[in-house]
């Protein structure tokens, strides 16, 4: 399938060996709790895609990082799912460096490890709440003697078992007693981080989405971002960074998912000429959207105009690639379903795209409101 060879290329490029040694796993052992994939992932510079190339990564842009989770999302949808939540906190630590006048030592050392240690960073905000903002804070910061004591949990948390560094954001007073957002830098080894069994299902089970809680973790005060008096936006303006990311990379796992079903109708020759002429339009559809929106953001899309897009994308993916499963698994019968599991499991993993945050029915008020002229003010 020609969109799908483009992202294999793309993968191979950046990650030579890695879609190669998935294949070599079952799907169902790729997919399933205790899979190898996060390791293989790690093993082949995964971590290194969106890490600057002069802090050693490998520095790709949007549409090639779209690419590349569409064909990893191809042959494992939790390894996509896992390798967004690294790949958009990555993201966004970066481009906060690019405005960091004045990073602490320390945290410009994290920076500089993370593509030659192969370093998995996990996300601790808000993601698997789907009424909630990805940003908004789940932990509670209490300042101490040299920093702060943190205390939450977050779950579901992707990578839990994998992880090198669990991100988290936190309010805390500033100079005048106001709430300011702030991103906590937390190790994932440090005393009072523990993981808890939370994933019950099987769909996405290699992603190793378990509960994370910390209890009085000690995060000191140059492992804490904040805003500054000379750049006081910069928390904000990493926000919708971090979410467009997001949503841009979630929706290119699913999409690679629902491809994998689409190549294997087309490969299998089955139904009508018309019936996966249909398919495969109604998945190159998902495809442009995504590559569309990755362009925007590569050509410098920012703001509530690259949220409403994207969110627009996200939408629109997220029903097509209903459709395409629906039609796929007609298409490939009952025989090829009851044959084998994975047929099963590859149309399951396509729906969890509707459980990310934000949910489709909490956006609606705010984007007619944006439609019709007015600012998009998202909850």
């Amino acid at each position: 399938m020609r969109s799908l060879d483009l992202a294999r290329a793309a993968c191979e490029r950046h990650h030579p060996g890695l879609l190669k040694a998935l294949a070599e796993e079952p799907l169902t052992t790729r997919e399933a709790a205790g899979s190898p994939v996060i390791d293989i992932f790690r093993a082949h510079g995964g971590p290194a895609l969106l890490v600057p190339t002069r802090y050693g990564g490998l520095g790709v842009h949007a549409l090639e990082a779209v690419q590349v989770t569409r064909a990893i999302g191809a042959l494992s949808p939790s390894l996509a799912a896992g390798a967004t939540m690294h790949n958009f906190t990555v993201a966004m630590l970066f481009q906060l460096a690019e405005r960091l006048g004045a990073a602490t030592a320390e945290q410009t050392e994290v920076l500089y490890r993370i593509a030659p240690e192969r370093m998995l960073l996990a996300s601790g905000w808000a993601e698997g709440r789907t009424e909630q903002n990805i940003l908004a804070p789940t932990v509670v910061a209490t300042p101490t003697e040299g920093g702060f004591l943190v205390n939450g949990a977050k779950k579901p948390c992707s990578l839990s078992g994998s992880m090198d560094l669990l991100t988290a954001s936190a309010f805390l007073p500033d100079e005048n007693g106001n709430p300011q957002l702030v991103i906590l830098l937390v190790p994932a080894k440090a005393p009072g981080v523990s993981l808890h069994p939370f994933w019950g299902t099987g769909v996405l089970a290699a992603a190793q989405s378990d509960e994370v809680r910390l209890e009085d973790v000690f995060v000191p005060e140059h492992q804490v971002i904040r805003s500054t008096p000379e750049d006081p936006g910069r928390l904000d303006d990493l926000q919708t960074a971090a979410f467009v990311w997001f949503e841009l990379l979630v929706t290119s796992a699913y999409v690679g998912v629902a491809a994998t079903l689409t190549e294997r109708v087309l490969e299998r020759r089955r139904g009508s000429v018309s019936d996966r002429a249909a398919l495969a339009v109604q998945l190159e559809s998902a495809v442009a959207l995504t590559e569309g929106m990755a362009r925007a953001v590569d050509d410098g899309a920012a703001g509530d105009d690259a949220v409403a897009a994207v969110l627009v994308t996200r939408f629109a993916v997220q029903k097509a690639l209903a459709a395409v499963s629906d039609l796929a698994v007609e298409l490939l019968g009952g025989i090829a379903f009851i044959e084998s599991p994975d047929i099963a499991y590859l149309s399951s993993a396509v729906r969890p795209l509707a459980f990310h945050p934000p949910s489709r029915t909490s956006t609606t008020e705010a984007l007619v409101e944006y439609f019709a002229g007015g600012p998009l003010l998202l909850s």
